[in-house]
């Protein structure tokens, strides 16, 4: 008997409009091999390739004007020299616990959290400090939280960055199990659509983390809802100690995008105006209603996992490629050379401004108390006076199916003990 042929008769869309091209905005690809050497009981790690090359251009953005693209470099060096302050706050022992940093990520933070409206939501990872300043937190605030100060955001019951605003800045705050701010910034915007709110929540996550299956599920139920996801792949070429190709196999991860049915996009992270014009575009696409985006922002974690962490694994010359693509810099030279937004005098008295504002909040942040004893029994468990549970923009709409509606009184009533 001749085979077969199986069709799909309940969709009738042609093939092609079933996937997504990947839309890649680089200006350069770097092309180059990681080669794993095993020596003795050590595992060291060669580049090879073409590391020689000068950092492109920065690309106009096709949004920003003048005054928001110095806003956003204002938010990139605030977030570099606060950074700094806490390295060295904490060789003077007075950090509690480690510290993150996001040095050659600036760009890729400040940007993408600026294309956000002040009503929509953001869940930042450990790194995205620069997201935070720009969403409002002061860097008093997140150098208390690092020092388990009282005056913190979470009271000195805290000393890492998991700390968030949901009434007024609407920050969702780090989880350290990487993947599970997917599907709960999913649900954020599952809950004000219900509400009658279209709005674009934005989220991040690591080359590593963006293999794990609570990734994988949170992106599809946002894709399957058509939920205003905006997902930022930071690609930093290493997951802590791991490379890129000991994680996965294929080119790019924006690849993945394809298997979801959402536009993917590849962006050159040290690039502020290639970032952030790709998540305002992704961020209007939400607004419509018309589903997630994942941005694959390209990069380098220019330190270690964490303050412990010396990165001894990774090739230096790795590392001197992507420090002539310091993200800074270059936004710099694009503002005072290139379009002459800034003249050099501008500049200094403008990073004189930034430095003179980290200071005085560096001087908060040691000066403020630390928690007292007994102020740790509160806020342990929640109850009645602590705080109420609303909508955020109005009660939910939905439609009631007839059998729900027909229930009687006192099935509802068990169900609701």
């Amino acid at each position: 008997m001749p085979a077969k042929k199986l069709s799909r008769s309940s969709d009738s869309r042609p093939p092609q409009s079933r996937t997504y091209s990947i839309s890649d905005r680089r200006l350069e690809c770097l092309d180059c091999t990681i080669e794993t050497v095993s020596n003795g009981d050590q595992v060291e790690y060669r580049v090879h390739g073409d590391l020689s090359k000068p950092a492109p251009a920065i690309v106009d953005s096709r949004y920003l004007k003048k005054e928001q693209c110095i806003e956003i470099y204002r938010w990139m060096l605030l977030n570099r020299r606060m950074e700094a302050a806490l390295e060295n706050l904490y060789k003077q022992g007075k950090v509690v616990g480690g510290v993150y940093f996001g040095l050659g990520q600036e760009a890729c933070s400040c940007a993408s959290a600026y294309a956000l409206n002040k009503d929509e939501w953001m869940g930042p990872m450990i790194r995205n400090q620069g997201a935070l300043l720009v969403r409002g937190f002061s860097p008093a605030d997140i150098m208390m939280q690092y020092m388990a100060k009282a005056g913190s955001p979470t009271k000195g019951r805290d000393a890492s960055s998991h700390f968030g605003d949901i009434k007024e800045r609407n920050v969702v705050a780090p989880i350290s199990t990487l993947g599970d701010l997917i599907p709960v910034l999913s649900g954020v915007a599952l809950g004000a659509r219900m509400q009658g709110h279209q709005l674009a929540v934005l989220t991040y996550i690591g080359d590593g983390g963006q293999s794990t299956g609570v990734t994988y599920e949170g992106l599809n139920f946002a894709a399957v809802q058509k939920l205003g996801l905006v997902l930022i792949v930071e690609n930093n070429i290493w997951a802590y100690s791991t490379p890129n190709d000991r994680q996965f196999l294929v080119k790019d991860l924006a690849e993945r995008a394809i298997a979801y049915g959402i536009p993917g996009v590849i962006v050159d992270g040290t690039d502020a105006c290639q970032v952030y014009d790709a998540t305002h575009e992704a961020c209007d696409r939400a607004r419509r209603g018309e589903g997630p985006t994942l941005i694959e922002a390209k990069m380098m974690r220019m330190k270690g996992h964490a303050i412990h962490d010396a990165a001894q694994y990774v090739p230096r010359n790795l590392f001197e490629y992507w420090q002539r693509r310091d993200p800074i810099a270059r936004f710099e030279n694009y503002l005072v050379k290139v379009k002459k937004w800034l003249t050099p005098k501008q500049n200094e008295e403008l990073i004189a401004d930034v430095e003179g504002q980290l200071e005085r909040e560096r001087d908060v942040a040691v000066n403020s108390p630390m928690p007292t004893p007994e102020s740790a029994a509160g806020g342990v468990y929640c109850d009645s006076s602590c705080h109420v549970i609303k909508p955020k923009y109005a009660m939910p709409k939905f439609a009631q199916r007839e059998s729900t509606a027909r229930r009687s009184e006192k099935e509802s009533a068990v169900h609701l003990k």
